[in-house]
């Protein structure tokens, strides 16, 4: 419950503010001097003052009020400050406007008036507040991310914080680790990651994709072959792992690789040795294997898919992506990247938020890429995304509302921002972004 604090010399004021207050569900403290003000302000959790101009008799100058301000503002630099004026304050109550106090209202004050700036007032206090605590958080779970190279990864999600953080942690060491994730979710980024913040990042980086590998090459790929070693082959082949020695081998897709490759796989990766084709030299190498997948590998394991050993010997730490529709704080933030500079509608904002966007954030790229294609300047909307509308919450776009249409919800809902938020169906904060930009006196 809110409380506030009604500072007055005239008991019946004190009263009668004291009762329309608490009907309307708000906690409320008096004091009949300024001094017993900051005393409550000093000891107190206080989410609002109302406040006199004048505490002494036959005082009309509004100078004590404007002292106490003041005082008030010194102690608590955010707190609201309403102030109930006299017409002769006036030109000090103006003052003290600019000065910072959340507003002004002349005696006798209206009600009706006077609760819905107060609602209105705690309510963007609240929002200021979450604000700052978001940024605070934001900062400290942000700190160890600082100094780290994080492959132009993109995101402002909780979930992809965390996986970054344990894939930063995941890289001083040397064990093999599996990204599993969706279709266009970003494992490759992250074994970058991995990489580029390892001991090993100048060593070499080599990548390939298990499961593109044809079955009859496998071998001369992962391995190397020899000259003559099978038709085709005129000159010797260096493998892959050969050439990541001393390095990272990452292994996309390895959910796709074949038996017969994963049994060979397992043979390097519990020795390090493997032959040439065509070889009988046993060859050793020292490499870090990062492999990723968008198959559930103990499923695959269940149907004879995939081999349990290889499972555990890539598997010391998974590094799990969620799809993008689970991660919807990132979606803003990608948008914002591959289309800089451009400007969405609200409802755009929110469709796009809202879709499933089945490829992830490779399907979110190539949206943005025919955008900026086919619509290279100008207010984008949600029908120039041409998406699949594969989501049942994505709904018809409404138009923005205008100056004129806030102001008229503004007037008919009495200020009560809660209100004229849910009639545009927009959160409070971007309401009060509007009414600011707008220039609309709330």
């Amino acid at each position: 419950m809110e409380k506030i604090l009604i500072v007055d010399d005239n008991p019946a004021i004190l009263d009668a503010l004291s009762l329309l207050l608490e009907i309307h569900d708000y906690q409320v403290v008096t004091a009949d001097t300024p001094f017993a003000a900051l005393q409550v302000v000093n000891y107190q959790r206080i989410d609002l003052v109302i406040q006199d101009m004048n505490f002494s008799a036959d005082t009309t100058s509004g100078e004590e009020g404007k002292d106490l301000f003041y005082q008030l503002r010194a102690q608590n630099p955010h707190l609201p400050i309403i102030l109930i004026t006299a017409w002769t304050e006036l030109a000090t109550a103006i003052e003290l406007v600019k000065a910072g106090a959340a507003d002004y209202l002349p005696k006798p004050w209206d009600d009706s008036k006077l609760l819905t700036c107060i609602s209105n007032l705690i309510e963007l206090g609240k929002t200021k507040q979450v604000n700052a605590t978001f940024t605070r958080h934001q900062q400290e779970r942000q700190a160890p991310l600082e100094n780290a190279n994080l492959a132009g990864l993109v995101f402002a999600s909780t979930a992809m914080e965390s996986t970054v953080t344990m894939a930063l942690q995941v890289a001083k060491s040397d064990v093999s680790v599996l990204i599993s994730g969706p279709n266009g979710s970003g494992k490759e980024c992250i074994a970058a990651i991995i990489q580029l913040n390892s001991p090993l990042a100048a060593k070499p980086f080599i990548k390939v994709n298990a499961g593109a590998l044809p079955t009859e090459l496998i071998e001369a790929e992962l391995f190397g072959a020899e000259s003559g070693a099978f038709t085709g082959i005129t000159k010797q082949r260096i493998g892959r792992f050969e050439a990541a020695d001393g390095g990272t081998l990452f292994l996309d897709e390895i959910g796709n690789l074949p038996l017969s490759g994963q049994m060979k796989l397992l043979r390097v990766l519990q020795t390090g040795e493997f032959e040439r084709l065509g070889s009988t030299q046993t060859r050793k190498v020292d490499v870090r294997v990062i492999s990723a997948t968008n198959e559930n590998l103990p499923n695959a394991i269940q149907a004879g898919r995939f081999r349990e050993d290889l499972y555990y010997r890539l598997n010391v730490i998974e590094l799990a992506l969620p799809a993008l529709s689970q991660r919807q704080d990132d979606i803003m933030p990608l948008l914002n990247h591959f289309l800089p500079e451009r400007e969405l509608t609200l409802q755009a904002e929110q469709a796009l938020i809202k879709h499933t966007w089945p490829g992830n954030v490779r399907e979110l790229e190539n949206a943005c890429k025919r955008v900026a294609v086919l619509k290279p300047t100008g207010l984008l909307d949600i029908s120039d995304f041409a998406l699949t509308q594969t989501n049942s919450n994505i709904t018809t776009p409404s138009i923005e509302p205008s100056k004129a249409d806030i102001e008229s919800a503004m007037r008919e809902h009495q200020g009560v921002i809660a209100k004229v938020a849910r009639q545009f169906g927009l959160s409070r904060q971007a309401l009060y972004r509007r009414l600011q930009k707008m220039d609309i006196d709330y």
